[in-house]
């Protein structure tokens, strides 16, 4: 129970203090489990007349519980969708949880039990959470991606691009962590050492799959013209997409039946061209006596660091 004083009224000329009783647990619980028995939030998406769906960015369950900084994103998008409510829309607003991954998987590890049981714990405990906040989803729509009912439709996605010629394995460098044996994205390594244990990080050529998103590269630009977004936003669209208009070149080796190639988006300038730099996990520098006839090679490889 919290006391509120008000201000200080003035009765004949004595000083009167009014103090009221406010239980709002007990307000907040009438008022979520009304919400929640009613279903005020819950709507059938086959049935919807007047649409407005809302996604907001999934949490990871790979922590104890939500904390304040999930609650300056998810506030905001919470109270648009009351706003589109009240404004006649029938609102469809899940909630997932990113739950398939690193992060899962290191927690688990962490304190030692089976990521399913720490995932699942976590994500009912978020849910109780969130439906503490008085937040307006439909959690009938939940979607955990530790689910088989929802990885099933990312195998169904990889196997249609890998039939259609659109997912390639190959061989690339990545950031491998020698402690926690496993990759790292460039934001997880600082100063050359893994983020969460301090060990040493190094870059290793691993076998992995691509999916071929370039062959759309002109559907992609050719799009963004229609979008309702920021300047800013589709400038970055744009520079991600980096797509460049140049030519092909090839080079011959003096001396050597080998030869590479290069693209240029200035042709035009290639006599003057005096040397060739190649990246130190290429290949060909990797076999380094087969190449040094017709080549001048000066080895300037060190372990790279991120």
């Amino acid at each position: 129970m919290k006391f509120v004083t008000l201000p200080t009224l003035r009765k004949f000329g004595q000083k009167v203090g009014v103090r009221m009783a406010f239980e709002f647990k007990d307000v907040e619980k009438k008022w979520q489990d009304n919400w929640k028995q009613s279903g005020m939030f819950d709507v059938n998406p086959e049935e919807m007349e007047d649409k407005y769906y809302i996604l907001v960015m999934f949490p990871y369950p790979s922590g104890d519980r939500l904390h304040m900084g999930h609650w300056y994103q998810y506030g905001l998008m919470d109270s648009w969708a009351r706003y589109q409510r009240l404004q006649g829309k029938q609102v469809y607003f899940p909630m997932g949880f990113d739950a398939f991954g690193l992060p899962a998987e290191n927690y688990a590890i962490k304190h030692g039990v089976h990521p399913d049981i720490s995932t699942t714990k976590n994500v009912n405990y978020m849910k109780e959470q969130f439906q503490k906040m008085g937040v307006s989803y439909h959690f009938d729509g939940n979607v955990d991606t530790s689910k088989p009912s929802y990885y099933k439709w990312t195998q169904w996605v990889f196997s249609t691009l890998y039939k259609n010629g659109l997912a390639q394995k190959k061989e690339a460098p990545v950031n491998w962590c020698l402690s926690c044996q496993t990759v790292l994205a460039n934001e997880q390594v600082q100063e050359g050492e893994c983020e969460r244990c301090g060990s040493e990080v190094e870059q290793r050529n691993l076998s992995q799959w691509f999916f071929q998103i370039t062959k759309y590269a002109d559907r992609l630009l050719n799009n963004l013209e229609s979008l309702d977004w920021p300047s800013k936003t589709v400038a970055m669209q744009n520079n991600w997409i980096g797509k460049s208009t140049g030519a092909q070149i090839q080079f011959a080796i003096k001396g050597h039946e080998k030869s590479f190639e290069v693209f240029t988006t200035r042709p035009d300038t290639l006599f003057g061209v005096t040397y060739v730099t190649f990246a130190p996990e290429h290949p060909w520098c990797l076999n380094l006596p087969l190449m040094s006839k017709g080549l001048r090679l000066k080895n300037t490889s060190k372990k790279p660091k991120r």
